[in-house]
């Protein structure tokens, strides 16, 4: 129980007294894009700096699924199970066919490269999701220097059709994103332009359209601290688990902060996984944890 932190007595039913956090591998250099594989019974993960996505199994550990990565941050599947990913490098979204053959799916918009493609997410649509901060082309350490040429933005492309459309351009440093159980809300992760002293960071809730594809209506939901928040998933009840300074943070569909799962570093990005998807994996910095949970995250597919 020492892992937990209880500020809400809602939080109480989420913990399992017999479960600890597990330790599953360590001496990576920054993880993240934690996607679950269930028909594979894996979960892949990047080390971004390393420009490789890996692979983690129960029974075979920790392997190289891919290197190069072209320097991958967040990753999703779509919903015929193909791995869609984020290349800082390449500054593109690229999909892994059924084959392992890639596919470039877009890198431009309005006639102008993306800049560094973050995270991403899929609707029950097919629609495809994604944030477009700078942070991929400011150093070398994640992807290699280069020039930005459009402000950031998040973006909702339509592969059917080709369709790429800004859905929200009010951002410094849109970062993780995820959608409500019934996707009338998505959440974006604001993170800020990290060159100044004091960037605006908080995770803001948006109005999904009817149509499913605009959004409305921005707005605060939670203010993260310590840290921010990075990346995030939603479990059935609605609760967001978001990365942060500390560790974990549980924070209800009305923005109160229910508990914390504390760890020692910074974390990344997180997902949910397993045979019921109640095991939370978590990228904190260069290691790898998991702790099963008594609720089930949301994700597609």
């Amino acid at each position: 129980m020492s892992d937990f932190e209880i500020l809400d007595p809602r939080f109480s039913r989420y913990i399992l007294d017999n479960a600890e956090l597990e330790v599953l591998a360590a001496g990576f250099r920054w993880i993240e894009g934690p996607v679950w594989l269930g028909d594979a019974d894996c979960l892949l993960f990047q080390d971004l700096p390393r420009n490789r996505t890996m692979r983690w199994s129960e029974d075979h550990g920790v392997s190289v699924y891919r290197a190069p990565s072209d320097y991958a941050n967040g990753q999703t599947r779509d919903l015929q199970g193909r791995l869609i990913a984020c290349s800082h490098h390449g500054r593109c979204l690229y999909r892994t066919e059924h084959d392992g053959r890639l596919t470039r799916l877009v890198a431009h918009h309005d006639g102008k490269r993306l800049n560094a493609p973050n995270d991403v997410v899929v609707k029950s649509d097919g629609s495809i999701w994604f944030t477009d901060p700078l942070y991929g082309l400011l150093t070398d350490y994640e992807g290699g220097r280069q020039t930005s040429e459009q402000p950031p933005a998040v973006y909702r492309f339509d592969p059917e059709r080709g369709d790429i459309r800004i859905v929200a351009d009010d951002f410094d440093g849109p970062n993780g994103l995820a959608f409500s159980p019934d996707e009338r809300i998505l959440y974006i992760a604001e993170t800020g332009d990290q060159s100044q002293p004091a960037p605006k960071q908080m995770i803001r809730a948006f109005d999904v359209a009817p149509d499913g594809r605009s959004l409305g209506n921005g707005r605060l939901f939670h203010q993260i601290t310590p840290g921010y928040a990075d990346g995030f998933r939603l479990d059935e009840d609605g609760n967001l688990w978001s990365s942060a300074g500390d560790g974990v943070h549980c924070i209800a569909p009305d923005g109160t902060l229910l508990g914390k799962i504390r760890l020692p570093y910074r974390i990344s990005n997180l997902t949910f996984g397993g045979l019921h998807k109640n095991r939370l994996f978590i990228g904190g910095s260069h290691t790898l944890y998991a702790i099963f949970l008594n609720i089930r995250g949301v994700q597609r597919p």
